[in-house]
């Protein structure tokens, strides 16, 4: 090829894995069935033998989730993609959302749903503490239009809150499970969750750029509804529903999904269905006075290649997050990460 500058000299080399154990909080390291589908033959958008694979994916997705839910889908994006989708499809401007915060992920929803234009209320605790239904249903109590609005069956003002809160209230529950779904039970229409999302790079051992979403009747009808266009055209799911075939008419195209990505999804939650056990995805652990949880997780890195990562957000520098998950979730692995951890720290010790 003919060209005004050279070519990159790192492009005329390849590319180099070392080979890690991602015990961190996502993502998890791939099995050879996941990374196998990933090299299989491209096939078009549209064409009959990619929808299909899309359907099974649907169908996946609703095991995983325990629903039946119409609008099932996949966003194209990382786990903050099918946030955002979920914030912009369900909040109009002027809408109240509540959202509950006890982390980074409830401060970064509070960012999406205000660039949104919905007015945002928040309530904290430390990370690492949850919220009661008392603690919000006591705001609900004290948010006079709310509580007159409900009362004399007006209008509601849409909230998203915890059931059974958010009956009493009649209003839509939200859930972010992209770091627990299919590691913990979930069970979203016995739970009555309105929208409800997930990842596909942790528990599920897939690659990261496809992330599964589901979206309840009641939260179905109030998008249909919107006095407002939904402000992504990308995750409207006006169109979105259609391209994954959840309505009864011709797919149309909305755009051109990760075909690849998509086919990995469809193995990791093939494996999902075969397995049985099930065990909780990411522990916090106190890092001990004196010690640079940096220093250990660099040591683990280097001598072990074992990823083990910190806090985030209130958190940085006070915890080490280390995720059981997926392909991951075994007692070798276990070991593994323990005997780095520990060694590492006795290693920062002793240079102090």
């Amino acid at each position: 090829m003919t060209s005004v500058t050279s070519p990159p000299e790192c492009l005329l080399k390849p590319m180099v894995f070392p080979q890690k154990l991602m015990m961190g909080p996502g993502p998890s390291n791939c099995p050879p069935r996941v990374l196998n589908a990933c090299a299989m033959p491209i096939l078009g958008h549209l064409h009959p033998e990619f929808t299909k694979i899309m359907d099974e994916v649907k169908a996946g997705i609703k095991y995983m989730f325990q629903t039946q839910n119409e609008w099932t889908v996949c966003v194209s994006g990382t786990g903050h993609a099918a946030m955002e989708a979920a914030c912009c499809n369900l909040l109009e401007s002027g809408e109240n959302t509540l959202v509950c915060c006890n982390g980074l992920w409830g401060e970064r929803f509070s960012d999406m749903a205000e660039r949104n234009g919905a007015v945002v209320q928040k309530i904290h605790k430390p990370m690492g503490e949850v919220f009661t239904l008392g603690d919000i249903e006591e705001v609900c109590v004290l948010s006079p239009d709310l509580y007159k609005n409900n009362k004399h069956n007006m209008p509601p003002k849409h909230w998203y809150i915890f059931k059974p809160v958010a009956h009493i209230y009649n209003c839509l529950l939200l859930v972010d499970s992209v770091a627990a779904c299919g590691g913990v039970p979930m069970f979203m229409d016995k739970w009555e969750i309105d929208a409800l999302y997930t990842g596909s790079q942790k528990v599920l051992s897939a690659p990261p750029g496809v992330s599964p979403i589901s979206f309840s009747s009641r939260a179905k009808s109030k998008i249909q509804s919107r006095k407002t266009k939904v402000r992504s055209w990308y995750f409207d799911m006006n169109e979105l529903s259609n391209y994954w075939g959840c309505d009864d008419g011709p797919r149309r195209y909305h755009h051109t999904g990760p075909i690849n990505t998509v086919y990995a999804l469809r193995e990791g939650l093939a494996r999902l269905a075969d397995e049985s056990s099930r065990l909780p995805c990411v522990s916090g652990v106190k890092v001990p006075d004196g010690v640079n949880w940096k220093d250990v997780s660099n040591y683990a890195m280097e001598n072990y290649k074992v990823e083990i990562a910190g806090g985030l957000g209130a958190q940085a520098g006070k915890i080490w997050r280390i995720g059981v998950m997926g392909s991951n979730a075994t007692p070798d692995n276990v070991k593994m990460v323990l005997r780095a951890l520990g060694e590492a720290i006795k290693n920062v010790q002793r240079q102090k």
